[in-house]
């Protein structure tokens, strides 16, 4: 199998979120199926959050919720009560409201320094994947204006790594100016699907970059992004897309 890439675009932000809620309804019912369960690291951001809050409200009753297993793709150094923290927010939008066990949420423990946070969190994806090579069913991305997917920015030594799967990265250029643990991209490449959300106008700029056939990588580390034996989807509304 080789790499499968489109372009999904919707009339606006309640349309992408709808559409990428039925996209991740629909990946664990065959993942489910076929593998018995289902893997999805979750992304921050609007159009993520606005897609797990369609999911508790409209397809709780639909899910196996038993064979669900739930990663953060990344997460910034706070407590899960902190505003800002991606878990914090997966949590009050969509885990809260589930049948999920705990035990099936494996969160990154913010509470160790950064570097043994990233280092913490690969030893137990790993662990949970086994002698396999950790591949997820879905990982959720989205699109930083600087170009930065997961937390992996322009200028930072993360988006080079090359061997860990898990690592740390100080605050980019964009806020909140906190320091980051992040899937890389060898375990993001690893994945069977990867789905960028992109949303509002102001994306419009950097999704026609790294859409581009002469993107520049290094500019724009979300264009590192090309599953090895997967597929990858942009899903974006039409502001985004412009």
């Amino acid at each position: 199998m080789s790499l499968e890439k489109k372009v999904v675009i919707l009339k606006d932000a309640p349309a992408l979120a709808h559409a990428a809620a039925e996209m991740i309804m629909q990946g664990a019912a065959t993942a489910i199926a076929t593998r018995g369960r289902f893997t999805l690291a979750l992304s921050g951001g609007s159009t993520p959050e606005a897609a797990y809050e369609i999911i508790k409200r409209d397809f709780s009753a639909q899910g196996n919720w038993a064979k669900w297993f739930i990663f953060m793709g990344d997460e910034r150094a706070v407590p899960a009560d902190d505003p800002v923290s991606n878990l914090g927010m997966a949590r009050r939008t969509m885990l809260h409201g589930l049948p999920i066990a705990s035990e099936q949420i494996f969160t990154v423990h913010t509470q160790l320094p950064p570097p043994a946070a990233a280092a913490d969190y690969e030893k137990r994806i790993q662990a949970f994947f086994g002698s396999a090579a950790p591949r997820f069913d879905l990982i959720l991305l989205g699109l930083g204006d600087d170009g930065h997917t997961a937390s992996l920015f322009p200028g930072h030594s993360a988006r080079h790594e090359t061997h860990k799967l898990v690592t740390w990265s100080p605050p980019g250029t964009l806020p909140p100016p906190v320091d980051r643990i992040t899937f890389t991209f060898p375990l993001i490449n690893q994945a069977r699907k990867v789905v960028f959300l992109m949303a509002g106008e102001k994306k419009k700029k950097v999704v026609r970059q790294l859409l581009s056939k002469n993107v520049n990588p290094e500019l724009i580390p979300a264009a590192n992004v090309h599953p090895l034996d997967g597929e990858l989807i942009y899903m974006m509304d039409q502001a985004a897309h412009g």
